[in-house]
């Protein structure tokens, strides 16, 4: 590292002794390295072949070293050797080195993976909390420094610190202090304290630039999947946002930015500044899929150290349960992706609705896969009367067909072509008159619309989910396989390498549905909706053979209860003789049209005027 002028003049004033100093202490050590290079290669040529990797680690952490100590001014009193400390609590277990005096490794004590292993925020060495100081001219990382553990102590209210330093004959000039929570005390947040004995001297303009670098690995069974749930969330200047992973990216913000997350599905992993981020820059990429690695993210943060030297963090590393995050009142419950795009008002039904309900139900039955039939079954009840309505406007119409036919026979000429303005006029006038709406059927159906799709990202979002089996599914928040093919190239890539019966009963149901619809259509004769019943549940086969179990069984169990509600109140519940009377006596009441409906009429009206001129010129 190079220094300015007014350094190198502080230097000379002080003396020129402590410069020979260095250069005499430079020149013996690199003399002292050589001939041990001499004895090590002697001995090396004797001894049999070493594990090179090993060789490489060990080099690598004495240059680390010996780079520490050439930033480090010497009257830095710091450590020579990497020591490792564990502390844990009941969710979490931190391994940290005194190496940057920071967190090595994250696991999370209450989740496992597919192989049961603990599953791990952190592990690695991409992964890093680093920033840069000043002292005496020379500036320094963080992250190459062997800090000096200083105590390791349970606190009063059961909680444990940590704490590293890099000292001077006067005592500390860094410390990093490290507080994990007592066992039942939302033990996921970690608090990171930053404590700079001469701040003003060892950051530029009470400015730090704080590094993170993060490397999340493959957690769940399908990786594809899993990076297509991965978010980069941050709450910046005052609002929640998130970017989807993609295939990397970048993020800057210029205004103050509260915290950074990295959100792999069903975790996350979040930065936390209590006095905000000045402002930020966030990188990721993601590494090939043979590595089994979803992203590697590196974050700069520009954060104000105050006048004390005290700069405040925190550091989350734990599940993406709204329930937990919502407790830390900062926004962090937002992390949880109950609804998106067009669709983000469904958040708040899955909130303050879904949520509630679900977590009632679950404490009361053990069966998550009967959690969401009953909690379907509920759903589907509180919405069976618009289905009710649906159903008669569609009852009606079917009452209407046979009139309807009789007046496309009449509009159709001897060739066999449809005046279908004509028949669409005469059409409504029909439907005015038996007092039924063309829109009686659609309008309830896209009121369900809502609870659809709350539904699609409650389950897709639940992280109670996740190993959980049920039947033959044994994850419900992953996809149910009942046959593996392996690798098919196009095949794959559309549907997928697997057989999922879940989706395949959701299909099955959906055809049902379709098909028994159809029975109850006005007009099939249409192409596109004659094969519109076989085509979509062809589409939903590919979609669906990726997603979650839970999801594909919510379908199979909604399609099914669907149909059975269908038929019972379409075969028991609907009267069609009392239809028919409605209708008659709909007929005898005046016709009442609001001033758009006259309009409507009086403009068809006249284009058939015209129409008939024109047809009348022709046959002349």
């Amino acid at each position: 590292m190079g220094m300015d002028r007014n350094t190198v003049i502080g230097f000379v004033l002080i003396g020129m002794l402590l410069i020979g100093m260095f250069y005499i202490n430079s020149k013996s050590s690199q003399e002292f390295q050589v001939q041990e290079k001499k004895k090590a290669d002697s001995i090396a040529a004797l001894a049999p072949k070493s594990d090179t990797n090993a060789l490489k680690k060990d080099a690598k952490i004495t240059d680390s070293i010996l780079n520490a100590k050439k930033q480090l001014p010497t009257t830095f009193i710091t450590d020579t050797v990497e020591q490792l400390t564990t502390i844990e609590n009941d969710v979490l277990k931190v391994t940290f080195t005194n190496k940057g005096g920071q967190p090595k490794a994250i696991e999370l004590k209450k989740f496992t993976t597919l192989d049961k292993k603990a599953v791990k925020l952190m592990a690695g060495d991409f992964n890093k909390l680093s920033y840069e100081f000043k002292t005496e001219g020379k500036t320094s990382k963080t992250s190459d420094i062997f800090f000096i553990k200083n105590e390791n102590k349970v606190n009063a209210d059961s909680s444990q610190s940590l704490t590293y330093s890099i000292k001077d004959s006067a005592g500390d000039v860094i410390t990093h202090q490290f507080i994990l929570p007592s066992p039942g005390k939302n033990g996921y947040m970690l608090d990171f304290n930053i404590n700079l004995k001469n701040a003003a001297s060892m950051v530029d303009q009470s400015i730090m630039n704080f590094l993170l670098q993060t490397e999340i690995p493959q957690i769940e069974k399908n990786l594809t999947y899993e990076k297509q749930q991965t978010h980069i969330c941050y709450y910046y200047n005052g609002k929640y946002d998130f970017v989807q992973l993609g295939s990397g990216g970048n993020e800057k913000f210029d205004k103050p930015i509260d915290w950074l997350a990295i959100n792999p599905q069903f975790f996350v992993s979040n930065l936390i500044a209590k006095n905000k981020f000045q402002s930020a820059e966030l990188n990721w990429v993601t590494p090939a899929d043979s590595l089994k690695i979803i992203l590697q993210a590196t974050a700069n943060c520009r954060i104000t150290v105050p006048a004390n030297g005290v700069v405040p963090l925190q550091l989350y590393y734990g599940p993406n349960d709204y329930t937990i995050l919502k407790k830390y009142n900062n926004e962090m419950g937002q992390i949880v992706t109950y609804g998106s795009g067009p669709f983000s008002f469904v958040k708040y039904i899955n909130r303050h609705f879904l949520l509630p309900v679900w977590d009632f139900i679950r404490s009361n039955v053990a069966s998550y896969g009967m959690v969401i039939l009953l909690l379907t079954l509920l759903i589907r009840l509180i919405t069976s009367p618009i289905l009710y309505k649906s159903y008669l406007s569609g009852a009606k119409m079917k009452v209407l067909k046979p009139e309807v036919d009789a007046l496309k026979a009449k509009f159709t000429d001897k060739s066999g072509s449809l005046d279908q303005q004509a028949f669409s006029m005469e059409q409504m006038k029909l439907w005015k008159s038996a007092g039924v709406s063309p829109l009686g059927g659609c309008l309830p159906a896209l009121l369900q619309i809502p609870i659809f799709m709350s539904l699609y990202y409650f389950f897709q979002a639940n992280i109670a989910l996740r190993g959980e089996s049920f039947l033959w599914a044994k994850d419900l928040a992953a996809y149910d396989s009942i046959y593996n093919f392996g690798n098919i190239p196009i095949i794959s890539s559309v549907y997928g390498d697997h057989i999922s019966l879940f989706t395949i009963t959701a299909t099955l149901t959906s055809l049902l549905i379709s098909i028994y619809s159809m029975s109850s259509m006005q007009d099939n004769t249409n192409p596109v909706m004659k094969y519109m019943p076989y085509i979509f549940p062809v589409i939903l086969l590919g979609v669906f053979n990726n997603l979650p179990a839970a999801l594909t069984w919510y379908y199979t169990v909604s399609n099914t209860i669907t149909l059975i509600l269908q038929i019972v109140i379409q075969k028991y519940i609907i009267n069609h003789e009392k239809i028919l009377a409605q209708i008659s006596e709909n007929r005898k009441r005046p016709v009442k049209q609001n001033k758009l409906q006259e309009r409507l009429a009086a403009m068809q009206e006249s284009q058939k005027k015209i129409q008939d001129i024109k047809s009348k010129t022709t046959k002349k």
